[in-house]
């Protein structure tokens, strides 16, 4: 064994002892399913990130950006990321506060039906099953990379890696190993990209360097290599396809089982909020260390065949092994966070929001559950092709359409009735996936403004309006959403707010200060590669890339005032009384 398999095989049997021996703790099902809800900050942080960051960031989108989209990918403002903000600010908390063992049973419980939750548990083991499958595959294409096991094998080895201590420790033991995970990752990915980035020289020497790769023209350009023969004809195009897809996902990060369930483990609304902030910012960090590294790649080898292999190959081929070898392991890392993340959920409502009520299961008939999931994941790992990068994009989406109206407006609208709500998640279900699925297999195209996410979002929401204007509020729907709306007690804390605070400033700062870092080290050098630098030497404003730069603090800024003036309002004062100084932080 070399030293790539020896740091992959080691890191593998340390999460699966550490997921092993948190499952020691889970005495019930409240541990089971969403850890007792008593997680701090860095463990909700780092399970946020490791159940987003898998095998198709580090390789489907490594692979895309290599391709030919570095400079949109580098450049546009992270629009996706605000999700985790406003996602917590307007239904992260308030899903926290409601109690619920899954947000299938939030739903149940907001609109006081079992149909509505059962409807929410289904979308859930068909989307999340999907993806938990290609992370499953993408997990075992690195194993096929780096070790002599065969496809099946490496499937076989991946599955286990994951299921044995998801199955056992749930959620306890998930948010435990992903924050282990997320932090293997995290350091690995920014020490690789550091020392790519020193031996290219420097930042502004790489992306200088980027200007000449052959055959990917416009790598770095604001829209990417765009044209005959690609997906996009022109920059517009893609521009009116990365902001659908951004805002698409931004809502994913909003509202999705994935991401929302992770909030109703934490210690209190604080953490919630904080978590949600600091998870926005983490990933724009690592992606643009991902996204950066995989398009400077193209200096040493522009020819990387398939694409999605680009960092294990650098891995392999351009650092010293240990940090290649750690790099791997990382990656590894992030396919089986995800995956855990997906089985345990998948899992959750299979047992909790679609099997008979009448009698709850116990703690062992759930872990049952749990595992005929996995298995049924497995058997269809052997005979579905894997499809990483593209698949991602049209799964993801689906809760966009089906959940995003329905989640925000039971927070938010008073006038959304059971019966609205329930057609508005199927239609925007249905609509997603028909035209997704035609689309893929070409028997339609449709025009890049005319995404079928926009699509069944539309149908999804005029369906809930319609029904909603014909149908009454129930008076149980009424109470349980005002009772919503109340501020625990416990989370109005002076000494809470100010440290709660701290996070959107820092939201703040990043959308003050990444204008002057992009223009300097990344416009300034491409324009002196490109040619389109002034003759005194600065910057020419009328380009793409010096204009797009402006969009993040157009973005970030408001988003940020905006988390401050509501933690303020909500938290920082307690009417009738002196405001307490005690509080959990």
């Amino acid at each position: 064994m070399d030293i790539f398999t020896i740091t992959l095989v080691l890191s593998i049997i340390v999460f699966i002892a550490i997921g092993n021996y948190a499952g020691r703790n889970v005495k019930d099902l409240d541990d089971y399913y969403v850890a007792g809800r008593r997680a701090p900050t860095i463990l909700i942080v780092g399970t946020l990130v490791a159940s987003l960051f898998s095998a198709t960031i580090f390789l489907g989108e490594a692979g895309f950006t290599y391709d030919g989209q570095m400079g949109p990918y580098l450049l546009f403002p992270g629009i996706a990321g605000a999700g985790y903000v406003y996602g917590a600010l307007l239904f992260g908390r308030y899903l926290r506060r409601s109690k619920a063992q899954t947000v299938a049973d939030y739903f149940g419980q907001r609109f006081n039906s079992r149909r509505i939750q059962q409807v929410s548990g289904l979308i859930i083991i068909v989307a999340l099953g999907i993806y938990l499958l290609v992370v499953t595959q993408g997990a075992a294409l690195l194993l096929v990379e780096l070790t002599d096991l065969s496809y099946h094998q490496s499937l076989a080895v991946a599955w286990f890696s994951y299921t044995f201590f998801t199955l056992y420790a749930g959620s306890t033991g998930v948010i435990l190993t992903d924050t282990l995970m997320f932090l293997l990752f995290a350091v690995a990915t920014v020490a690789f990209g550091v020392y790519i980035i020193n031996d290219l020289g420097g930042i502004q020497a790489a992306v200088e360097g980027m200007t000449a790769v052959e055959g990917k023209p416009d790598i770095a350009a604001w829209h990417g290599t765009v044209g005959e023969g690609r997906y996009w004809l022109t920059g517009w195009d893609y521009l009116i396809w990365a902001i659908t897809i951004d805002i698409a996902w931004s809502v994913v990060y909003a509202v999705s089982p994935w991401q929302a369930s992770r909030h109703m483990m934490a210690r209190n609304e604080h953490v919630v909020l904080r978590a949600a902030i600091l998870t926005c910012l983490a990933i724009i960090v690592l992606q643009f260390f991902i996204y950066g590294v995989a398009g400077l790649i193209n200096i040493y080898n522009p020819d990387i065949d398939p694409s999605e292999i680009v960092l294990i190959w650098a891995a392999q081929n351009l650092v010293p092994d240990m940090l290649g070898a750690l790099l791997l392991a990382g990656i590894m890392a992030a396919a089986l966070s995800s995956a855990s993340t997906f089985l345990s959920l998948v899992g959750f409502s299979a047992s909790n929001d679609i099997m008979p009520s009448k009698q709850p299961l116990s703690l062992n008939k759930t872990r049952v559950v749990v595992l005929g999931v996995g298995l049924v994941t497995l058997a269809i790992s052997f005979v579905f092709p894997p499809n990483i990068f593209w698949l991602m994009l049209f799964i993801g989406t689906v809760f966009t359409s089906s959940w995003g109206p329905v989640a925000l407006m039971s927070v938010w609208s008073s006038r959304i009735t059971a019966n609205g709500a329930l057609w508005g998640m199927i239609t925007g279900f249905v609509f997603n996936v028909v035209l997704s699925a035609l689309e893929y297999t070409e028997l339609i195209t449709l025009p890049h403004y005319f995404n079928p996410t926009i699509i069944a979002t539309s149908i999804s929401l005029i369906t809930i309006i319609v029904l909603s204007r014909l149908g009454e509020v129930t008076e149980a729907e009424r109470a349980y959403r005002e009772k919503l709306h109340e501020t625990p007690e416990g989370d109005r804390s002076r000494k809470a707010t100010k440290l709660t605070l701290m996070a959107p400033i820092a939201l703040i700062i990043y959308g003050c200060t990444i204008p002057f870092i992009m223009l300097h080290f990344y416009v300034a050098p491409y324009q002196r590669g490109t040619g389109q630098i002034t003759e005194s030497g600065g910057i020419n404003w009328a380009t793409g890339e010096a204009i797009i730069t402006f969009a993040a603090p157009l973005l970030y800024i408001p988003l940020g005032m905006l988390a401050y003036w509501m933690i303020k309002r909500d938290y920082g004062r307690v009417p009738g009384r002196a405001l307490s100084n005690e509080g959990a932080v």
